[in-house]
């Protein structure tokens, strides 16, 4: 109920709770970009009188039901494959850059005191490191005490974006999980318990002691989760913070990149934190319902141009103008309505 209430609060509801009206918005998928999306629609309403009705279940939800037609666009923080684009008629293009922290739970221990790199806990989630105080661990950590308990892995059960950032991450960095595991919305995950939604993978690892998971950090920033530093790509131990996660999205070629599908997990520079991501945008060539579309279209745009400050404050990175300017050409050229009218 409390998710409920912080979501109505933004401006932002469950398309089954408030139906939307004609000129409103509706969309559905990350929970990797609800919390800016909640920002922007709140400050948008207030000016505009538009509302978002968005349902932050997943990137793989929101996929569907941009697929089923059901809402005006999907959010998936996995970007689609070119053929898979055109095979829906979609047209497909980034909001925002995020990251996603590993989220643990040892008493004692404050955001940012353990640091973990790729390999480790790519073992941690095989299953093959289990105690907290393993020698991997400590080796890592020199003059932090860890105590000797049990590593409780938590993941998410649903199609998640932010699920497909970590395992793409992982492998990235450990070929024995590319081999077994892969990286998906959902794989098959060799150890832990799953949870629903970032909500719950947080609470589940809050409640559990040992408990150790993952989080777009935006989420576990506002929710004062207990984070873990990391050790990326250049071997440089980094903080979640603006400037690791602009580090590493600035390592993006958009402008040469079809269907802008461009994953920036385990990126090059000293300063970039590797497990960084996009929210992609999935909208139709040819909209059921262009008005709405129209809307849609109008409110990215304020939010690139006007949300700038608001995502930063939330520790997102915000599009660069330069790519924001090729996105809403892709609106003009390939977004139109029945009559072959650009719906922007």
């Amino acid at each position: 109920m409390k998710h409920l209430t912080t979501i109505a609060a933004a401006g932002i509801v469950a398309a089954s709770i408030l139906p939307a009206a004609a000129a409103d918005i509706t969309g559905a998928g990350s929970t990797f970009v609800y919390p800016v999306l909640a920002k922007w629609a709140a400050v948008y309403s207030q000016k505009t009188g538009a509302n978002l009705n968005y349902q932050s279940i997943g990137s793989g939800g929101g996929i569907k039901q941009i697929t089923a037609k059901t809402v005006t666009f999907g959010a998936t923080d996995m970007p689609l494959m070119p053929a898979d684009v055109a095979k829906n008629n979609f047209v497909q293009f980034p909001v925002i850059n995020g990251a996603v922290v590993p989220l643990l739970n040892l008493p004692g221990i404050k955001p940012g005191d353990i640091t973990l790199d790729g390999p480790t806990m790519s073992k941690m989630f095989l299953g093959e490191i289990t105690q907290w105080n393993d020698p991997a661990i400590a080796k890592l950590n020199p003059g932090v005490t860890l105590p000797n308990t049990a590593i409780a892995i938590v993941h998410r059960s649903d199609g998640s974006g932010t699920t497909f950032i970590w395992t793409d991450y992982l492998s990235k960095v450990s070929p024995e999980w590319k081999d077994k595991v892969g990286s998906n919305t959902a794989v098959e995950w060799p150890v832990g318990i799953g949870a629903k939604g970032s909500e719950g993978v947080s609470n589940n690892v809050a409640q559990t002691v040992g408990g150790f998971g993952y989080v777009e950090y935006a989420y576990a920033k506002q929710n004062n989760l207990t984070y873990a530093k990391m050790i990326n790509a250049a071997g440089k131990t980094v903080a979640p913070t603006a400037e690791s996660f602009l580090a590493a999205a600035g390592s993006a070629d958009w402008a040469h990149a079809q269907d802008f599908r461009v994953i920036i997990t385990n990126a090059a520079g000293a300063t970039a934190w590797p497990v960084a991501g996009s929210t992609f945008i999935l909208m139709q060539t040819t909209p059921t319902d262009a008005a709405a579309s129209a809307e849609a279209l109008k409110f990215f745009d304020w939010g690139y141009k006007n949300g700038k400050q608001m995502a930063a404050d939330l520790d997102y990175v915000p599009m660069p103008d330069s790519v924001v300017s090729l996105i809403e050409q892709t609106w003009k050229t390939n977004i139109k309505s029945s009559d072959g009218k650009p719906v922007f």
